[in-house]
Formats: structure tokens, C-alpha cells, sequence
């Protein structure tokens, strides 16, 4: 008799053990949720990796273009000219670079965090792409801006330039700072 009366005061709610109320993380709905998020996030990384190597095709046919100016052509370019050109090259591969990056990141937030890539590569965090793609971004202007600069003919217009891009990226190191120091 003794354990049918224990049966019946488990089966009460008093007497069972505390149950705890399921965390809002653990929700069914949020977890479908968040794997939707997951799976459309897909589309980004596919699009960025195509982007990339969109940018590194055309640059590599750039390159092409480039050469055959310089080496095969009846009114070769003058020094400024292929330094500017050789300097755009190089501008569309870094553009490639940024873009490749924030596709690798994407995939390494959402999908995988062990992909085999080099160590400056390695995203564990959104704060870590975000670095990464700022300090990719800096580099970009800077050589942008001395493309610029090879073809300037002097005037005041260069040096705004040269302000504004500087201003951005003292605006960026501090942005990078901050997140650093968090």
C-alpha cells in the first residue's frame, strides 16, 4: 500500500521534481528558424565565391591585355600608363581578395569552422570578418589612391583625395581598435 501512495504523490505536480521552463533558445519554432536563416545564408556565400572568381577571371584577362599592350602592340604604353594599368591589376585582384574573404568568412560562421585554411584566414567570429574585410578595404583605397596619384597632373583636387582617404581610414583603424579591445 505503502507504494501505491508513493505512485500517486509523484504523479501529483507537487511532488514531481521541479521542471524548468525550456529556455526560449531551445524553442522548436526558433531552432526551425534558425536553421532557414542558416540555409538561405547560403546564398550569399555561393554569390561571393562567384563574385570572386568573376573579379580574378576578368583581371586575369586584364593582365592578359596588359602584356600584350606592353610587349605586342604598335604604340606601346608610356611609363605613367603602365604603371597605372599594372597598378589597376592589382587593385581588381585585392577587390577579388575582399570579396573571397567575405565569402570564406560567411561559410565559416555558418557552416564550418574547420576549414583548412592559412591562419589569417580564420574566422571564429562575425568581429573577426569584420577585421579582416577592413583591413583588406584599407589596402584597396591605399592603391587605389596611388593609382590616382601616378595620374594626377598636379593640382588641389589630389589632395582632397588624398584627405578623404585618409579620413576613412583613421576611420577604420579606430573601428578596428574598438573592436580589438572588446
Amino acid at each position: 500500500m505503502d507504494e501505491a501512495a508513493g505512485e500517486q504523490r509523484a504523479s501529483r505536480p507537487e511532488a514531481r521534481a521541479e521542471s524548468k521552463p525550456r529556455p526560449w533558445h531551445d524553442h522548436p519554432l526558433l531552432t526551425a528558424m534558425a536553421g532557414v536563416i542558416r540555409l538561405v545564408t547560403i546564398i550569399p556565400v555561393v554569390a561571393t565565391f562567384i563574385a570572386a572568381v568573376a573579379l580574378m577571371v576578368f583581371g586575369a584577362i586584364e593582365t592578359w591585355h596588359f602584356v600584350q599592350s606592353l610587349y605586342f602592340s604598335d604604340h606601346p604604353a608610356s611609363r605613367d600608363e603602365t604603371l597605372l594599368l599594372a597598378i589597376e591589376i592589382v587593385d581588381l585582384f585585392l577587390l577579388a581578395t575582399v570579396v573571397e574573404v567575405v565569402s570564406l568568412g560567411l561559410y565559416q560562421l555558418y557552416f564550418n569552422q574547420n576549414l583548412d585554411v592559412p591562419k589569417w584566414l580564420k574566422i571564429e567570429t562575425l568581429d573577426d570578418l569584420k577585421s579582416k574585410l577592413v583591413g583588406v578595404t584599407v589596402t584597396v583605397m591605399a592603391v587605389n589612391f596611388l593609382g590616382k596619384v601616378i595620374v594626377d597632373q598636379g593640382g588641389i583636387d589630389i589632395l582632397y583625395l588624398g584627405g578623404g582617404v585618409a579620413l576613412v581610414i583613421a576611420a577604420l583603424t579606430f573601428f578596428l581598435a574598438r573592436i580589438d579591445k572588446d
